[in-house]
């Protein structure tokens, strides 16, 4: 779900902006936003532990091991909106500072000068630190830090990059950590949407439908919506046309409905095989770039934007002949 939670940051954060800024600019906010949307996901790291205590085994022990790991800290620590606030403010101290045209017109935050800034930064980050430490121990701790600091790597390169103050990466880091959370709100457990505090607003997972694999189906559905809602926003701000950039072989995608009768119907609890299976059929975006002989195609595949966009198309295309043969067929 990483992607989709970056792509909606990014679509939010484009579509906003591109009413007051040129698309440039906006689409640079955009991705700025999409990053900060990722990285609570860097507690998945931990779950590199459950690999290498079983080693190298079967495929299912190990997949096993590896979510029964990252439960431990996974949307807790890194997910929660009370540190998302706190965190998005240590990140635009930690730029503040910054001797740039853009933080000279900030407003307060210039005020506040580069050293005070950086204590600032300092204080919140090992505020939070210390509070993981004491709800989650040194293991909440640890990963608290580790999401600290991908976020002050992704504030870091987003003020030398560009001219954006720490008031615009204040907006960016708020607006990428704080629609994170609600994203996993179909898979898993539900975050701990006000951790460290001891209060749960969600206890069970949301189930959009009864039959567990049209649920999932659901769920991937909206994955694929998120992700081409991000893709829409992009076409317009660069002023280009969707059809343009769908090549006809994405209908090579209709194949993947023997899928349906031939493999086990998946579920959230168990669907390695048709997720990694049903992403494989997004090659066919990349194809002409791999075999480069004369083509007969609808688009023209200068650009990575028509790759990315005829793969998409083939996924999409393959889940929905999926669904439709599952739902017709008895025993699929």
């Amino acid at each position: 779900m990483m992607v989709g939670h970056a792509m909606v940051a990014f679509a939010v954060a484009t579509a906003v902006t591109m009413r007051r800024w040129p698309s440039e600019r906006a689409l640079t906010f955009g991705a700025i936003a999409g990053a900060f949307a990722a990285v609570p996901d860097v507690d998945m790291l931990y779950a590199v532990v459950g690999l290498a205590q079983v080693g190298f085994g079967g495929v299912w022990a190990m997949t096993e091991a590896f979510w029964q790991s990252s439960h431990l800290v996974h949307r807790a620590v890194t997910h929660s909106l009370v540190v998302g606030v706190v965190a998005s403010a240590a990140f635009a101290a930690a730029v503040a500072g910054r001797k740039t045209a853009a933080s000279r017109s900030d407003g307060r935050w210039s005020r506040l000068g580069g050293r005070w800034s950086r204590l600032l930064a300092a204080a919140l980050v090992t505020g939070l630190t210390a509070a993981s430490v004491a709800e989650s121990g040194l293991l909440g701790g640890a990963v608290m830090l580790a999401f600290l600091l991908a976020g002050l790597a992704v504030a870091a390169v987003a003020a030398r990059r560009t001219d954006f103050g720490p008031r615009t990466i204040l907006a960016a880091a708020l607006l990428g950590l704080l629609t994170h959370p609600f994203g996993d709100l179909f898979t898993g457990a539900p975050p701990r949407f006000l951790y460290p505090l001891d209060l749960r607003l969600l206890t069970e997972r949301v189930t959009l439908l009864a039959d567990p694999t049209l649920n999932l189906l659901a769920v991937f559905g909206v994955e694929l919506a998120t992700i081409w809602l991000a893709g829409y926003v992009y076409l317009r701000a660069t002023d280009r046309r969707l059809l343009e950039h769908v090549d006809t072989r994405a209908a090579f995608g209709a194949a993947y409905a023997i899928a349906a009768v031939a493999m086990p119907a998946p579920t959230l609890d168990v669907s390695y095989h048709f997720v990694f299976s049903i992403l494989a059929v997004g090659a066919v975006g990349v194809a002409p770039n791999l075999l480069p002989s004369r083509s007969v195609l609808s688009a023209e595949w200068n650009e990575a934007v028509t790759w990315v966009l005829t793969g998409l198309t083939a996924v999409s295309i393959a889940a929905l002949t999926y669904t439709l043969v599952y739902v017709s067929v008895p025993f699929a």
